[in-house]
């Protein structure tokens, strides 16, 4: 078996256990594939991270998993019942992970520059996908029905990445630099 078909040379594909064929630019395909570029940064984020950070790489690998998750219930047409759903359990989850971390950095009251540890750009770099997601999935909202703890948990998400990349670079010993912008 291959994976190429040569089914979507003309623009359109199908979603899990759907005959009709969409267009690769329809809005949920459009939102399927920031989710899983995102998942693609988040491996990045992962191979960048020195061995010794055992913690945040597994985190960063529990996010990945839920990200599959969320694809697969988004690759799921709305009137089949996905494989995969998220629940509060998972965004509540997210948000004690992100208490965590956060509960361990200082905050210097100014704006953090995106950089320092080659893991830590890349988690920013991530954030920023999530964010891209998160709108992309909210237009989505718009026109079908998505589950609303989808949303809060990439909304949540980019919130855990910036912690993310603070806790990397707080770890690596790397000082940020911050941006008060010009007064006057």
């Amino acid at each position: 078996m291959s994976i190429t078909t040569r089914r979507g040379d003309r623009g359109t594909t199908t979603l899990y256990g759907e005959s009709r064929r969409r267009r690769k630019d329809a809005q949920r395909i459009v939102a399927i594939g920031d989710v899983d570029e995102l998942n693609s940064h988040l491996g990045l984020v992962a191979s960048l991270l020195p061995r010794r950070d055992r913690k945040i790489k597994n985190l960063v690998l529990e996010v990945q998993k839920t990200l599959f998750e969320i694809g697969a219930e988004l690759a799921t047409p709305p009137r089949r019942k996905p494989l995969f759903s998220i629940d509060t359990k998972k965004v509540r989850e997210l948000e004690r992970l992100l208490d965590d971390l956060e509960g361990s950095l200082f905050w210097p009251g100014l704006f953090i520059l995106p950089g320092g540890h080659p893991a830590a750009a890349e988690a920013h770099v991530a954030r920023s996908v999530c964010r891209r997601a998160e709108r992309e999935l909210v237009r989505l909202s718009r026109q079908e029905k998505v589950n609303p703890q989808v949303l809060k948990y990439i909304n949540r998400l980019s919130d855990f990445l910036f912690v993310v990349a603070r806790t990397i670079n707080k770890k690596a010993k790397i000082k940020e630099t911050t941006w008060a912008g010009k007064r006057g």
